[in-house]
């Protein structure tokens, strides 16, 4: 097993004479270093409180962690970490942390287990996957991962035979959204968004938190970008940290969103506002476009949006001065009423017709990075295809990326073949996945469920095997390759200190039962260091290089203006921008984006809505300690007209009660004029069951508890989760 200082090795040895120097005489250089009176060592990693993956230094005495700080050589965050970044060693020395491999020996859901050694569990776990794939066929198990280091596990479930591998960034969050701008640009967007805040002229947010889903790069080129003078448009129901910033606060009614867009197209192409040369060059089938959006002018869409008309063609005209450098920002959780993938489109649409995709304050475009590959057998191929309905019951979705929910059926029903495991790794399914009911009566189903993880998770409670993991700074990750940055780069993970306990790094895990399952051929390295050399072997860069430094730039060419005629050209069937979609209509969907009205609240209720918060990432967070302590609960917003006939104060708990009658643990009222008097919000996260997180557990109300229901885009499976209804019930 390869250890974190034999990994380090070449990288601790740089600077090592300049430690011997005063501080005072010769600056020190990192790594090692000082701190006070303290010898460190400064390893440079990536950050994983989040998955935004910002680069990080972590101090390092006596084998312990003693700070992380930002990483001035990565591109993208600059040497800033935000509130949980900086809060990462709580996550490493968390006393509640899963401190050894578990079998479960009561009931599932109760959460008794025994402590085993690893040889024991992976035994274990190997005989199980041996018999399911004799008896049901490997598509059985299916594999549910989140997080950068699900990849060696998805390199194993490959070569073990199953296609049925589904992650919730596609279903429960962006999928909608990539297939939206696929359509139109012939690409998707990827994560970070190419979105070129700092230059934009005028910046519009539909929906988006910035502000309060802090990622550090991107709200600091939001900042540098508002420093500069750029005007903002925010559209949301709630007046949110990003409103408060705006020139233009639309507090729309939610779920028309696509009504609006489509007036903001009527009046850039009646006014003659769109780019039209940037239009006549790149795009195809904007008569049809222009056709379409003639009917739905600011008059049509103000009683749908309750957005008055002056204020739609007011903001119209906004974009189409400030036109090319105005950055639609696309969204990052989308998957909000279910026709989702449209509203993509629509906001694509809106991109296209300022001229700002390609362009300086627009979206720029990703750079291609070279990496290399391993010599690895062929993966079995599938006789009996996906279950998920990736490509069949939903034409468009990402079969590398999956259906979450569409796995959870096919366990359900059996249909199109019985789902007998499942592996779990790096999310909480029952926080991540709306309908945690329906997730429950699943796993009942199961003939084997294993989880993968840092903390003791509500889920591990219906386990049959847990495997504790070591956190961030205690391992190796594959290396972070980012291309859809102005200048694209490569960011690796190395461990900062040894795994705590008995935990372990997943690519040790994942190899180990590898070997188990007769499948080491697909793992042809023996060390993080020959991985990682394999990988960066075409780009030049060597391992010494990039494990000292943390992160390694790459020169880009973000704007069309950078490229060639040639290099202009869109991955579409047209080879250009395309309004009109010859592909929707090819599947009997919707060639351009038509709006459809929500399903309207219950008398009596308010429409769920919800978000982030800047010191906690989804669920991840809430038991971190310094964390906690900045906000251990979450509160409902709710509008004073709406406290006032509940007759609810602020600071009053309350529980609330979904339309289905499922009730919330009790939570605390915030009572504010800055919210829409049908709704009510929500951060994300809290009220968590697992009484083994000490300082979450019970900790606010679960908006996924809440969302008994969904509504599913049929074009990608993405789950629309804002079609939630709440009142005030009795505790």
């Amino acid at each position: 097993e390869i250890t974190r200082r034999r990994f380090l090795g070449t990288a601790a040895t740089l600077g090592a004479g300049a430690a011997a120097t005063p501080a005072v005489a010769s600056p020190p250089v990192h790594p090692p270093g000082w701190t006070g009176t303290a010898r460190v060592e400064k390893i440079a990693t990536t950050c994983e409180m989040c998955f935004w993956r910002c680069g990080v230094l972590a101090s390092v005495s006596g084998g312990k962690v003693v700070r992380v700080e930002g990483n001035p050589d990565h591109p993208q965050s600059q040497g800033r970490l935000c509130a949980r970044g900086n809060a990462g060693t709580g996550l490493l020395y968390d006393p509640d942390r899963l401190k050894t491999p578990l079998l479960r020996t009561g009931a599932r859901g109760e959460g008794r287990f025994k402590p085993v050694g690893w040889d024991e569990a992976l035994d274990f776990l190997a005989g199980r996957l041996v018999k399911l794939r004799e008896e049901h066929g490997p598509e059985s198990v299916a594999f549910f991962p989140h997080g950068n280091g699900a990849r060696f596990f998805a390199t194993l479930m490959r070569a073990y035979g199953t296609p049925n591998s589904a992650e919730p960034s596609f279903a429960q969050c962006r999928g909608p959204r990539e297939v939206g701008y696929s359509l139109t640009f012939g690409q998707g967007l990827g994560s970070p968004e190419p979105v070129d805040l700092e230059e934009a002229r005028l910046v519009v947010l539909i929906g988006s938190h910035l502000g309060e889903n802090v990622f550090t790069s991107q709200i600091t080129a939001f900042a540098t970008g508002l420093a500069r003078g750029a005007k903002l448009i925010a559209v949301d129901p709630r007046f949110s940290t990003a409103a408060s910033k705006a020139d233009w606060w639309l507090p729309i009614r939610p779920g028309t969103d696509i009504a609006l867009l489509l007036a903001w197209m009527n009046v850039l192409i009646a006014e003659g506002l769109y780019d039209s040369e940037y239009i006549k060059t790149y795009a195809a089938g904007f008569d049809r476009l222009a056709g379409h959006v003639r009917e739905f002018t600011p008059e049509w869409a103000e009683p749908i949006t309750e957005i008055p008309a002056g204020k739609i063609r007011e903001t119209a005209r906004a974009m189409g001065k400030a036109k090319p450098a105005v950055a639609v920002h696309p969204g990052r959780h989308v998957t909000w009423y279910g026709d989702d993938t449209q509203r993509a489109r629509a906001m694509a649409i809106l991109t296209a017709l300022l001229g700002s995709w390609g362009r300086k304050g627009g979206l720029f475009l990703p750079t291609p990075i070279s990496r290399g590959s391993f010599d690895l057998p062929d993966f079995p191929d599938s006789k009996r295809g996906r279950a998920d309905g990736a490509g069949t019951r939903f034409p468009l979705a990402v079969e590398e990326l999956g259906v979450t929910n569409g796995l959870i059926d096919a366990t359900l029903s059996g249909d199109p073949y019985p789902i007998k495991a499942w592996i779990v790794y790096g999310q909480n399914m029952l926080e991540s996945i709306p309908q945690p009911a329906r997730t429950i009566e699943a796993i009942g189903k199961l003939d084997l469920m294993v989880v993968v993880d840092v903390l003791p998770v509500d889920q591990i409670r219906y386990a049959d095997l847990v495997l504790p993991e070591a956190t961030y700074l205690e391992r190796y990750d594959p290396p972070t390759i980012v291309e859809s940055a102005k200048r694209p780069f490569i960011a690796v993970r190395s461990p900062a200190c040894e795994p705590l306990f008995e935990s372990k790094p997943g690519w040790w895990i994942a190899k180990e039962l590898a070997k188990r399952l007769k499948l080491e051929a697909f793992f042809p390295w023996e060390t993080p260091e020959q991985h990682l050399e394999t990988i960066l072997a075409p780009t030049g860069i060597g391992v010494r290089e990039l494990v000292s430094r943390g992160a390694v730039v790459f020169p880009g060419k973000p704007y069309l203006e950078d490229r060639p005629p040639v290099e202009r050209s869109f991955d579409t069937a047209s080879g250009k921008i395309e309004l009109y979609s010859e592909a929707l209509a090819k599947i009997g969907a919707d060639p351009l984006p038509r709006y459809t009205p929500p399903v309207e609240p219950p008398r009596g209720f308010l429409r769920l809505i919800y978000g982030r918060a800047p010191v906690h990432s989804f669920a991840r967070t809430q038991n971190n300690e310094a964390l906690s302590a900045l906000m251990p609960e979450n509160e409902v917003w709710l509008h004073v007209s709406v406290a006032r006939d509940w007759g609810v104060t602020g600071g009053q708990r309350i529980v609330l009660e979904n339309a289905e009658g499922v009730k919330s643990s009790a939570v605390r009222v915030k009572v504010t004029e800055g919210i829409r008097t049908d709704c009510a919000y929500l951060v994300h996260g809290f009220g968590q069951r697992s009484r083994a997180l000490r300082r979450a557990f019970g900790r606010g109300a679960s908006d996924n508890s809440l969302m008994s229901r969904v509504s599913v885009d049929p074009l990608t499976g993405g789950t629309g989760m804002r079609v939630n209804f709440v009142r005030a019930a009795k505790a």
